[in-house]
This record gives structure tokens, sequence and C-alpha cells, in this order.
């Protein structure tokens, strides 16, 4: 059933805190602007991507490691890498409500293109605009805004002790490349690869998960021979097209492969496509693939006295290698699971009219891919009574002993129960009925068909696992 773009982001951030994915955090203070908790369903969700991303693209690859580095390092990190002098956005501020915005985004809003303008030029455009506040006031003098969170190590708050909150976990795998190189025994090209937390003073958040003051990234730094980064490139794109769409199981047409021009892209970068995916608000960044040349690692060398060459065994050469930085936004891979996959449609009631057919009513359900479902599956006792429920017991106990994530439900009436399930996307229901005592069979119920078949207990494990 098609939903409006924006009735489907209603339906989503409501179904998400209704059913355990997504809360507001610190709600019981009346809730901390952008900020969220995920809840029992979401965390799962979560786990379960970002841990079939690290079997993939780690375990699955003879040519990665994986590292896991602090979110606050050493302040030279973040000079050497140019956070500190250029990682900004351009600010303005109404001078009436005090409001702050960010200024390329007050442009769009007026129609006016601002793909390769400088800061100047954004705000020479505003000049001749004659921009204001989206509430009509008169905004003050445009500013770049380092994003940054700053922090204090030590016991004293002066400038000897300032550091930051990483915006972006490649630092950590840049700063680890000389210890990995030296005790890995890797040949180029290989990556290392981290799952982290990162945090951004966002001007302003919004549009529920996706812009978020603190979220978690899923990055690779490849390191490869100069002239082979090319090749690289093409075939860590083939890689992130595959984990679109054969793993999050989104549509092609759903997701666009932009690639950035010249005058766009970061100085360091001979090539960058940004991965943007059609969120109900928009198409919008969902990762990045970039071509970072040398740049990362000479300037750590420069900054910090290392020799961080690889020695080519076979040429007898030093060289710096060149990176191919793919970049997976996990917080924004949730997002767009759920809203790729939140549908509704028609489902039987328990009502039979005169022809002797079910009555339909509207059904939501979250049509999640069975691998990265919160839970595999539910056991559903048809009746509390005459040993049924006893019997779902100890089928629910020996699915969680085989590891397999299990829900055991027994109030309300299996319509409801149904339900519930089809909403926080469990594939499967199994029901322990009378015929349970009898045979040994439960009745398995497919989330998206909705299709009934029997099969015996002692094979749902196996059945379930085949179908992961």
């Amino acid at each position: 059933m098609a939903i409006s773009p924006e009735k489907k982001m209603d339906l989503l951030v409501s179904l998400a805190k209704r059913r355990g994915f997504v809360y507001p955090d610190s709600d019981i203070y009346g809730g901390f602007a952008n900020a969220w908790d995920y809840g029992p369903y979401g965390t799962e969700l979560k786990n379960n991507i970002r841990d079939a991303w690290w079997k993939r693209f780690v375990h699955g690859r003879e040519d990665m490691v994986g590292v896991d580095t602090p979110v606050i390092q050493h302040p030279k990190v973040w000079e050497a890498s140019g956070h500190l002098a250029t990682f900004s956005d351009p600010l303005v501020e109404d001078k009436k409500t005090h409001k702050r915005y960010r200024l390329d985004h007050l442009l769009e809003a007026q129609g006016i293109d601002v793909s390769g303008l400088s800061f100047e030029q954004m705000v020479a455009k505003a000049d001749e605009a004659g921009l204001k506040s989206p509430d009509g006031n008169v905004l003050a003098e445009p500013k770049q805004f380092n994003l940054m969170f700053k922090t204090f190590v030590g016991v004293s708050e002066d400038t000897a002790s300032v550091a930051y909150l990483r915006p972006e976990t490649a630092a950590g795998m840049f700063t680890a490349w000389k210890d990995i190189r030296d005790t890995m025994r890797k040949k180029l090209p290989f990556g290392i690869a981290q799952v982290g937390r990162a945090f951004r003073n966002e001007i302003t958040p919004g549009n529920f998960i996706f812009r978020t003051r603190e979220f978690e990234q899923m990055e690779i730094e490849y390191f490869v021979k100069p002239e082979e980064a090319p090749q690289a490139f093409e075939m860590w794109l083939g890689e992130m097209k595959s984990w679109v769409h054969d793993v999050l199981n989104i549509r092609p047409d759903h997701v666009e492969y932009k690639e950035i021009p010249d005058a766009d892209r970061a100085f360091y970068s001979a090539r960058t496509i940004d991965v943007e995916y059609h969120y109900p608000f928009g198409q919008k960044e969902l990762y990045g693939l970039a071509n970072r040349t040398d740049y990362d690692l000479s300037q750590h060398q420069k900054f910090s006295n290392e020799d961080l060459r690889w020695f080519d065994a076979d040429t007898k050469e030093r060289f710096i290698p060149y990176v191919i930085e793919p970049s997976w936004g996990l917080s924004r891979t949730v997002l767009a699971v759920l809203c790729e996959h939140l549908d509704i449609d028609e489902a039987p009631t328990a009502d039979v009219g005169a022809d002797g057919s079910s009555a339909q009513e509207p059904r939501m359900v979250l049509r999640l891919p069975p691998a990265l479902a919160p839970v595999k599956a539910a056991v559903l006792p048809l009746q509390k009574k005459d040993g049924l429920a006893e019997i779902g017991r100890e089928l629910a106990a020996k699915l969680r002993a085989s590891a397999l994530v299990v829900e055991f439900d027994e109030g309300g009436s299996i319509g409801k129960r149904y339900r519930r399930q089809d909403e926080i996307g469990t594939p499967w229901c199994f029901t322990v009925d009378y015929q349970t005592k009898e045979d040994g069979t439960v009745t398995v119920r497919d989330r998206d068909a909705m299709t009934q078949e029997r099969i015996k207990m002692e094979e749902v494990s196996g059945w379930i696992r085949s179908r992961l």
C-alpha cells in the first residue's frame, strides 16, 4: 500500500517509540533536543547491521584487520588532519530569536545553488538576495563554526589540557597505521576497519536520527599502491552496492551514486562518490567513498616526525600509500532500513463474512531482512491452558539455547500477537496448538506471505537457520 513521504515519517517515528526501537532521550525530563535512545529492538537491529558489516568486510576478507581507537586522542591528531583549521560549517544567527542556522541550507531553501561556493561566495550570495531568517528577521554576520566538541583532560581547564571528541573514526586508523604495518605482516593492498561513535556539534540537527550530534560510523581505510588506487576505488564501489542491495535489501531505484565534481570535492580527494538514499524527507547522504590519495599519512608523517612510508620488498622502494575510504553511517543505515521496509498491507481478521471469507484490516509490517530482524522468531501458544504454554516455553528456551533471539508471548488473541510481531519485523511465528500435543508439530506463519505450514518442533531451529 502506497504511503506518502510525510505520513511514512510520522508513522515511523510513532512506531519506533511505541514498539521500542528509538525513544526520545531523557524522556522523563521532557526530552533532550536531537538526542535519542535506542530501545531494545533498535539496539538489536543496529547490532545486527554492525555485525553483518563486520562479518562481511573484516572476517570475510584476508586483506582486512579491525581496530578500536579512543574517542579522545592526542590534540595533534586534529591539527595534522586539518580539522582544527577547516572542519566548520557556515553559521548565521537570527538577531531577534537568536536561533542559529546553516547559511548554505538557508540559501538552498531560496533556490540558490551553493555547489562549489566558498564561504565568502556564500556570504556574497546572501547579501545579494537580502537573505533573512525563516522567521523573517535580520541575520547576524555569517561566521565559520567549528563542529568539533572541545573538552579538557587532566585536573584543570587551561589551554594545556584542551582536547576534542573525535568527529570521525578515520583518524584513529591513520594513527594506528604504523603499529599495524609493523606487527600484522600484511601486504599491500590491505585495510583497517573500525566501528565507533563520533561527535559533531551540528548547527541544525534533525530529521529524527538522520543528523545528530552523536552517531556511529563503520569505516575502512584501504591502503594501496598509488597506481592501484583507481582499481581499488571501483572494487569498493562494487562492494558498497552489493551491501546496499544484497544485505540491506534496498531497492536500486531508492539509491543514487552521486559523483562529486572537482569543485565540490575536498582538495586532497582524487575522486569522491556520495551514496544517497531517498528518505521520506528527501534524497540525503547515506554513505561515502573517497580516494584520499596520500594526504592523511603524509600529514601525520609531517606532524609526528615518524616514518609512515611503506617498504616494497619487491622493488626496494619506500612510498606513502594512497588510501581508499569507504564510509558507512551506522545510525543512518538503521533509519534507511526502517524507512525502506516499513509497509502497510491488509491482513485477515477473526471476523467471517456471509460468504465464509475472512474480513480484512490494515496491517503495519516491517519487512526486515531476516538476518537483520531484532527477533528471529516468536513462539505463541494458542491458549494459556491445557499445557500449551508450557510446551511453548520449552520450545522458546531451546531456540534461545541455540543462540537465536526469540520471544514467547501468551497474552491476547493470536491475531493481535501476530500484528505485534509484524510491527517489530519478526519473520516467523510458531504457534503451539492442540495438534502439537498429538504429533509434536507446530504451525509456522510467514510474516510477508502470511502463509502457514506445519513442521516438527525438533526441526524448528534448523528451519530458521537455513533461512537466515
